[in-house]
């Protein structure tokens, strides 16, 4: 069984900024290798504390037997990585799903490339028991820890009960779980389900709820178990909304763990934040129109950096919904303060060299 170096352990614990890493392709709908290489420098020049490859934003149809770019892109991402060499923590998380014997076949994969934790999907398992999904995360732990992941029903989750939580929280080997159920309810079951756990203090619970990013992060959670009260916070995000504007979602994620440290009122003028980031995130997800456009969306403010060369998705199909284009324009417009163009303007240059 692998498990986790105790500096990333801590990192992760203390929460950090984990964007997901979408897949740079070119017009052909073929991998572009030089793009796919320059977001991973992207992303570790911004800040961020690790990255999340493999995962939905990487688009689940890299494992396709005819496309085979899932052990690709996890090589290329690790490689960028190692000649980074970098200065600080940075963990490595690959994504996997598929049935048990698909994903533990995924997990040895990731294990042998030097990935430190996997994100762990029920994508396309709307029919298993919970019971059936327990003893698949059991088998993945016992090969690499495991991050795990509540996604929501519109992009291929389901929803899974407070009963199931408690249970996945006593895995050995579970360090952390992303909550993505974009509702408030079923993240609070989440977080009273590992509170009640044995192992409370063993994870960290990181927010990939997009919309409502920095009240997540803001929220100390009280939970009252067997007559005590637990407190538990959401540390950090693990979010496809943070493959975008990095940069300056680092300095958020900082500046909300000073406010909670310094123990002060929370600013009325976080709460507006809030809001303008779930108004990004809007645009950029499409939720206008069920998430249809979310990849696309991704891609489309990374075109306009000028860190992807289009938009195009391994699924045609996979477009901007009419009007998109248009909202994404808008909250540029609206919310200047949260891009971080300048950043990316001022560095692209020194991220090519060498590509």
């Amino acid at each position: 069984m692998k498990t986790l170096d105790p500096v990333l352990k801590q990192l992760l614990q203390q929460g950090t900024v984990i964007p997901a890493h979408p897949l740079g392709l070119t017009e052909g709908r073929e991998l572009d290798e030089k793009r796919q290489r320059l977001l991973t420098r992207y992303y570790m020049a911004s800040g961020a504390g690790g990255i999340a490859i493999g995962v939905h934003t990487t688009q689940f149809q890299i494992r396709d037997p005819k496309i085979n770019l899932y052990k690709k892109v996890l090589q290329l991402a690790i490689e960028e990585i190692t000649i980074a060499n970098l200065d600080r923590p940075f963990i490595k998380v690959a994504g996997v799903s598929g049935n048990t014997e698909q994903a533990v076949n995924e997990a040895k994969i990731c294990a042998e490339l030097g990935y430190d934790i996997v994100l762990v999907s029920t994508n396309g398992l709307g029919d298993w028991s919970e019971e059936a999904l327990l003893e698949r995360a059991a088998k993945i732990s016992e090969i690499i820890p495991v991050f795990g992941f509540y996604l929501q029903p519109a992009v291929g989750g389901r929803v899974l009960s407070y009963n199931f939580w408690k249970a996945f929280s006593e895995i050995e080997n579970v360090l952390a779980i992303k909550m993505a159920p974009f509702n408030r309810y079923q993240t609070l079951e989440v977080v009273r389900a590992v509170c009640a756990s044995s192992r409370c203090d063993e994870i960290a619970l990181y927010t990939g709820n997009d919309d409502n990013i920095v009240a997540d992060l803001l929220t100390s959670y009280k939970i009252t178990v067997e007559g005590k009260v637990i407190k538990k916070d959401i540390v950090g995000g693990l979010l496809g909304h943070w493959a975008v504007w990095t940069n300056k979602a680092v300095s958020l994620l900082e500046e909300i763990h000073r406010i909670k440290e310094s123990g002060t009122t929370i600013p009325k003028e976080a709460m507006t934040l809030n809001i303008a980031v779930t108004d990004s995130n809007a645009a950029f997800f499409d939720s206008a129109n069920n998430f249809e456009g979310c990849i696309a969306g991704i891609h489309e403010v990374l075109r306009r950096q000028g860190l992807l060369k289009g938009i195009w998705c391994l699924d045609e199909n996979e477009k901007l919904s009419i009007g998109q284009n248009e909202e994404i324009s808008r909250v540029y417009n609206d919310y200047p303060h949260l891009n971080d163009d300048d950043f990316v303007r001022d560095n692209i240059e020194n991220w090519l060299k060498g590509l």
